[in-house]
Formats: C-alpha cells, sequence, structure tokens
C-alpha cells in the first residue's frame, strides 16, 4: 500500500482534529497571484511557503503572499547569520514536493520547524496549496494556528 499523499495527510490531519476547511481544485498554479485568481481570494489571504537554509539548518517560513520575506528579522530572531532559499532539488528531497506545492504545516506533514508572520495572523483564514499546484485548502486563521502550531514572529515586510 503506497503512502497517503501530502494533500492526503493534511485532510486527515484537519479531520482528526475536526476543523473545517474548504479544497479548491484548480488548474496548477505557478505563481502566488495565479493562485489567488484561482482560489477566487485575496492575494493577502495566500500563506506563501517558502523553504529557507538558516545557518545551515532547513526552515519553513509562511507569510501572506502580498508581502515579501524580510531575511534580516528571520537572522534576528533566529540568531543566525546567513540564510538562503533551498533550491528545488533541496525543496524535493526535503519535501517530497515542487516549488509552490508547499503547504504551511511542519510536523506531523513535514519535517521541518514553522515560522508563521504575525501580520499574515490578523487574517480571517488563510488559503493555501496543499501538497500539489492544482488543489488548495481554505481555512479559518485561528484552527490553522491551532492545529499547526506555529512560531509566530514579523519577518516579512509589505509587497
Amino acid at each position: 500500500m503506497s503512502e497517503p499523499s501530502v494533500f492526503e495527510r493534511i485532510r486527515q490531519l484537519l479531520d482528526s482534529r475536526g476543523m473545517a476547511y474548504r479544497v479548491v481544485e484548480h488548474g496548477p498554479t505557478r505563481t502566488s497571484e495565479e493562485a489567488a485568481r484561482a482560489r477566487s481570494e485575496p492575494l493577502r489571504l495566500g500563506g506563501k511557503a517558502l523553504v529557507l537554509s538558516v545557518d545551515g539548518a532547513f526552515h519553513l517560513l509562511v507569510l501572506s503572499a502580498a508581502s515579501k520575506l524580510d531575511s534580516r528579522a528571520v537572522k534576528r530572531h533566529l540568531g543566525a547569520k546567513k540564510t538562503r532559499f533551498a533550491t528545488p532539488d533541496e525543496l524535493l528531497e526535503l519535501t517530497g514536493l515542487e516549488p509552490g506545492a508547499v503547504p504551511p504545516f511542519g510536523e506531523p506533514i513535514l519535517a521541518l520547524p514553522l515560522h508563521v508572520d504575525e501580520a499574515l495572523c490578523a487574517n480571517e483564514r488563510i488559503a493555501f496549496n496543499a501538497g500539489s499546484l492544482t488543489a488548495s485548502i481554505i481555512m479559518q486563521m485561528p484552527d490553522y494556528l491551532r492545529v499547526a502550531s506555529p512560531d509566530v514572529f514579523r519577518f516579512a515586510s509589505e509587497g
């Protein structure tokens, strides 16, 4: 029997916690703007998941799709000297996913420390690619924060 996909594991996690969510099936999306259009949701509600090497250890950082990463804030908060984005090969090795498909979940979905930008937390809901370029999940922000249990700090600047 094959292992469940990341999408199936996310649904199992949300279902096991009694979380309400909506699945949106759509054509492949490569950018946050394309995903927002496909979901019929404002860009700012999109949870953009970035995998960064922070002093050689990989971390998952989630910010609003309408924002840009402030790497200085990440270095300051994590006490790091160097950050860089994971390469597509590293991303595949770490998550089994291609760029754009990474969901905003650390353990038990992805074995990465999870950090969420505090500005994203102010949104009423979050929309994200759920381990696929063709399936998104939309759920209430408080539910997402409860189930994902991220480290929350400010590391985004306005896009």
